[in-house]
């Protein structure tokens, strides 16, 4: 008898763990999750700035894609999302601030999750599940190098994290950053098309609740060399894919090389993302002030004078009163309304 109640209360036990565990693991409706993927603007090569480097929201989350180990991030783990985001070479890029915009705007239980798998000068094919391989066994090999980081497959790559980010969030949209390897390609929006439907199938997502954003390559204006695609090829995007929307790069800042945006192109770039895709999950994009660069940056008072956290500084030049041929000048630097220096002379 003890040993069948024994057992009775045995299973029981399990069964609680077991229905804990499945509680504890539910996805959180309100952790959104992105996918990225693109060249080398969406793989991230600007140089972080003084006021990109201040402190990232923990609600703004990456999961890494591949082993960092100088940054101590172990693939298919989530960190805090501080540049880069997508392998240890690389730096900052749109998704940066997309995600730090996103988190600004969304209610505080809101948190963002990206998954980043770009690859520089990769034709959109590198992506396709059938065109893959036959693509990069031709390509140059420091791309077969960086692809080997994805075990050769980063589509694949891209799926196996997405099915992991799943068990603890939930896949909101996708970003999409290419084309500059395929400036002239009118079957680009096709094969755009061909990668999404594949993600959609691969990971259960119904298309109507996961838009695609594509940004527009660098602007004519800014000295962009295929910048004919963003109308030739790009603009199509939404009639091919009906879920998808154009980013504009228009006024977006880049490097002298013709390709790729500066950091505060990056910057600007992933706000847009940001803004477009708030709207299309139903919240306001709010305009946040730009963060203040760190160090010593003095401002002009409301009485004219320059000053910065509680020290001031005065610069002052007049005529004599009697030799009226002859100046004087004087500077007086204060510390928290009282003075500490005092310099004058005549000119």
């Amino acid at each position: 008898m003890n040993t069948r109640l024994h057992s009775i209360l045995a299973v029981i036990m399990f069964l609680a763990s077991v229905g804990a565990f499945a509680q504890e693991k539910k996805p959180d409706p309100k952790f959104y999750i992105f996918l990225c993927f693109g060249q080398s603007n969406m793989e991230a090569g600007a140089r972080p700035e003084e006021q990109d480097k201040g402190p990232v929201d923990e609600r703004f989350r990456m999961l890494a894609a591949v082993d960092m180990p100088r940054l101590n991030r172990t693939r298919g783990n989530w960190y805090l999302a501080e540049p880069p985001l997508n392998r240890q070479e690389n730096n900052m890029g749109p998704v940066d601030w997309f995600g730090r915009t996103m988190v600004a705007n969304l209610p505080q239980e809101y948190r963002v999750g990206v998954i980043n798998v770009s690859v520089a000068g990769a034709k959109i094919e590198l992506w396709e599940k059938d065109m893959y391989q036959d693509y990069l066994s031709s390509a140059p090999s420091w791309m077969q190098n960086i692809c080997k980081q994805y075990d050769g497959n980063p589509y694949k790559r891209l799926v196996d994290m997405a099915r992991i980010a799943q068990k603890d969030g939930v896949i909101k949209g996708i970003l999409l950053h290419q084309g500059e390897s395929n400036p002239n390609d009118q079957q680009w929006c096709n094969k755009v098309k061909s990668i999404y439907d594949n993600l959609m199938k691969d990971l259960g997502l119904n298309p109507q609740d996961v838009p695609l954003l594509a940004g527009e390559l660098k602007s004519e204006e800014e000295g962009g060399k295929c910048a004919a695609f963003n109308t030739a090829v790009l603009a199509n995007l939404p009639k091919v894919l009906p879920n998808s929307y154009i980013i504009s790069s228009k006024g977006c800042k880049g490097v002298s090389d013709g390709f790729h945006f500066n950091t505060a192109g990056m910057r600007e770039l992933g706000k847009r993302y940001a803004i477009q895709m708030l709207k299309l999950q139903g919240f306001e994009y709010k305009e946040t002030p730009a963060a203040e660069p760190a160090g010593f940056a003095m401002k002009v008072t409301d009485q004219g004078h320059l000053g910065v956290q509680g020290f001031g500084a005065i610069l002052y030049s007049t005529f004599h009163r009697i030799f009226v041929g002859q100046k004087d000048t004087a500077m007086e630097m204060t510390l928290h309304g009282q003075r500490i220096a005092a310099k004058g002379g005549k000119g």
